[in-house]
């Protein structure tokens, strides 16, 4: 019934019917966007179709998003974040309905820009917390005594030719020992991100406490080394792969491309 109402829609008045439906796939695309996100500053979404009656089929040619201040999980913070799909096939009632149904999966170019900022707020996250408190490390066995070491106020800061200093304060029972270095950051299979070519700078730190912080700095490399998993933060239905990385001033971009089977309906 939708469909013969609004062919019928359009058979009358085709270029308004045609603007109707994409502004109709516009909006329910952005408001199924926008809530897979704890908050927004702004999404935008544009549909790509022509001639645009063949919407209706339920075919378009492509689908872009664009958008800033887009807040992951309560707290990952990406500045801005662009995805572009190839040919989309859609079920066309459901959007009718205010749903997006893919008819077959599809795949997107992404992009993210995340700021120094939100990078070391997103170390405060209580997702990336557990992973550096209280950790058995056999290989600091002698250091720690044989208690749980804990790695605390990291801040990074961004380098050109993408490169990255870090500082952080490792939990001893002794007490706290600076740890800070410098590396390259790389992608890993697609989907991790490595911290390499990783050099201890003694810079600040005192001398006595230098062959510690030391042993600690690459220590903290391989904690790092196995944390940042793209698959950790994968959303319902979409499956997101990196192809390049670089630093730009005080911004990290990434570039990949997002296989997605359907769209999702939670974050």
């Amino acid at each position: 019934m939708y469909m013969n109402m609004l062919g019928g829609f359009i058979g009358s008045n085709h270029h308004k019917g045609a603007d109707w439906g994409e502004n109709l796939l516009n909006t329910v695309a952005t408001n199924t966007i926008r809530h897979l996100f704890t908050r927004s500053e702004a999404v935008n979404v544009q549909v790509c179709c022509q001639p645009s009656s063949k919407l209706l089929q339920g075919s378009i040619d492509s689908f872009k998003m664009t958008g800033k201040g887009l807040v992951v999980r309560r707290d990952f913070r990406t500045e801005e974040m662009s995805f572009e799909t190839d040919a989309v096939s859609l079920d066309f009632s459901s959007v009718l309905q205010g749903k997006i149904t893919l008819s077959q999966p599809t795949q997107a170019i992404a992009k993210v820009k995340l700021s120094e900022t939100d990078i070391n707020q997103a170390f405060g996250a209580e997702l990336v917390r557990k992973r550096l408190e209280n950790l058995s490390l056999p290989a600091l066995n002698d250091l720690s005594e044989g208690k749980p070491v804990s790695f605390t106020d990291v801040k990074l800061k961004l380098l050109p030719q993408n490169q990255i200093k870090l500082f952080a304060q490792a939990n001893l029972p002794q007490g706290l020992i600076p740890v800070s270095f410098i590396c390259t950051l790389a992608i890993l299979k697609r989907r991790r991100l490595q911290f390499k070519d990783l050099r201890f700078e003694s810079e600040g730190i005192d001398p006595e406490l230098q062959p510690t912080a030391e042993i600690l700095t690459y220590t903290l490399g391989e904690v790092l080394n196995e944390m940042v998993d793209l698959d950790r933060f994968n959303l319902d239905g979409i499956t997101l792969r990196l192809n390049r990385l670089e630093t730009e001033g005080k911004y990290l971009l990434f570039t990949g491309y997002a296989k997605i089977e359907h769209f999702p309906t939670i974050g």
